[in-house]
């Protein structure tokens, strides 16, 4: 018989290319179990991961990149759990919007204010089009370490990953005691991020921590001008479509 997954003639229990089982057994209770012990795993699951980017983050991504892609949490899954986690949390404990609230006259939000409540509730979307900027600004700042582009993006993942993790617990500790410790937060998770970046370049050199900090801030920034900007442009053509309306 032809493997179900890549057609290659098989005659054993798995496909000699892919691996595949011949036959899948029923999903049943104990599958399920299963499959939630490997998410849980402390050997190779979310907690493991979580550990592993806490306690040496450099070393455990290099190692992703290079070595063992089997212990990690593939890291657009890591960036968009972890997201969702934060946007559950400051749901429960109804933590307000730290955006600024950008007005036409008339009190009418603008369309950069509807793309920030946008933002607001899809975070493992908009985390990875931001990673998409402070990557860009990553590569330029450490080009003589010929990563490219798209591991500069997967590093990036594990990192904010953990910063939307540091993020929910700040905002769930200000749910529960009332305290404004939320922006706190935010800066523990800027400070772990260029933590763990520059120590990915190599925890030795302190200069590698402080260009990685720019380029994190330089990258949020011009993620945040970028938005603004569509914001006022759509906001004028709106206008000026309204205004040529009028004098028809």
């Amino acid at each position: 018989m032809n493997c179900k997954n890549c057609k290659t003639e098989i005659h054993s229990k798995f496909c000699p290319d892919c691996g595949q089982p011949t036959s899948l057994k029923r999903i049943e209770r104990k599958y399920i179990f299963s499959e939630i012990e490997n998410v849980l795993n402390f050997e190779r699951g979310i907690f493991y991961t979580i550990r592993e980017l806490i306690i040496n983050p450099g070393q455990n991504i290099r190692n992703y990149l290079s070595e063992d892609r089997s212990r990690l949490v593939k890291p657009v899954t890591f960036v968009i759990l972890t997201s969702l986690i934060y946007s559950i949390t400051i749901s429960i404990f109804y933590i307000e919007e730290q955006y600024v609230k950008f007005q036409h006259e008339g009190g009418k939000i603008s369309t950069a204010m509807t793309i920030f409540q946008w933002i607001q509730g899809h975070y493992g979307y908009s985390n990875i089009v931001m990673g998409v900027f402070i990557a860009l600004w990553i590569n330029l700042f450490f080009k003589k370490h010929k990563y490219n582009f798209f591991e500069i993006l997967v590093v990036l993942c594990f990192v904010i990953g953990i910063a939307m993790l540091i993020f929910s617990i700040f905002a769930m500790l200000q749910g529960i005691t009332s305290l404004k410790i939320s922006q706190i937060g935010g800066i523990i998770g800027v400070i772990y991020s260029s933590w763990a970046i520059g120590q990915f370049f190599g925890k030795e050199k302190l200069f590698n921590y402080i260009k990685a900090l720019f380029a994190y801030l330089i990258g949020m920034i011009t993620f945040i001008f970028l938005v603004i900007s569509i914001g006022i442009l759509f906001d004028l053509f709106l206008q000026h479509s309204s205004t040529l309306n009028l004098m028809e």
